[in-house]
């Protein structure tokens, strides 16, 4: 996959993973479209990137998603790269009183995997019409070796990861769109302060591997942590589980 000259769409990526990955691929001439929900730190990422736009849209709101792709047609036809990176997640114990864990299951599903396969669908489109285009699905560590402390965002991940392998396969049959998936382990980020983010590796680490990733046409990208902890889960699954949860 070519990383220079594309069109490139990134969901949540006024910050953290999404802002470095759009930093990246400005500096490497590509276009550039990040969105965000908030429009104030949409414009000060944007003030930072070169070749940026910034569309305020929430990728959990069907009608922002329905703007959004309207948009995309319009003003961005040669769109042939979509990354999909805007992420909920919620901290706690499954054993606490009152914590609401449905209500928190629902919003991070809606975001983490939901809305993904809505806005793929309706995009998917637009990638058919390009000679090379790609998909990126941001997952994580914890889609194969859950977080005791963060298991429905882990199901959420690990949902994804089920839909990648099936996206990626059918799409191989007869397009030329790339099904990507971008697995991070723990990433130093206003996203994961509260779950120790920071002691985990730089964003930056994450995009330049994503770069990488592509140009090799490497389609599971086990950034970091994640590969040694991905090759002890083939081994012995209950012992990634306790590596990745004892003491936390």
């Amino acid at each position: 996959m070519k990383t220079q000259n594309n069109t490139v769409l990134i969901t949540g990526g006024s910050a953290g993973i999404g802002f470095e990955i759009a930093k990246l691929f400005a500096q490497n001439g590509n276009q550039v479209i990040i969105t965000g929900r908030n429009a104030k730190r949409l414009q000060e990422a944007v003030a930072q990137l070169e070749n940026t736009t910034g569309i305020v849209s929430d990728v959990s709101n069907p009608d922002d998603v329905n703007q959004l792709v309207e948009r995309l047609n319009k003003d961005f036809p040669t769109l042939n790269v979509v990354i999909n990176n805007a992420g909920r997640a919620f901290y706690y114990s499954l054993s606490e009183d009152g914590i609401q864990a449905s209500d928190k299951a629902g919003e991070e599903m809606t975001t983490n995997y939901l809305s993904i396969i809505r806005l793929t669908e309706k995009l998917l489109p637009l990638l058919k019409k390009q000679h090379e285009a790609a998909l990126v699905n941001v997952s994580s560590i914890v889609a194969f070796v859950p977080g005791h402390t963060t298991a429905t965002y882990s199901a959420s991940k690990a949902a994804l990861h089920a839909y990648t392998l099936s996206l990626r396969y059918t799409l191989a049959k007869d397009t030329a769109i790339k099904v990507f998936e971008l697995m991070p382990p723990l990433v130093n980020t206003d996203f994961s302060q509260e779950i120790g983010g920071i002691n985990g590796i730089s964003p930056v680490v994450v995009a330049e591997e994503l770069l990488a990733a592509l140009e090799s046409d490497t389609y599971e990208i086990r950034v970091g942590q994640t590969d040694s902890l991905y090759k002890l889960f083939l081994s012995s699954p209950e012992e990634a589980f306790l590596a990745l949860n004892t003491g936390r």
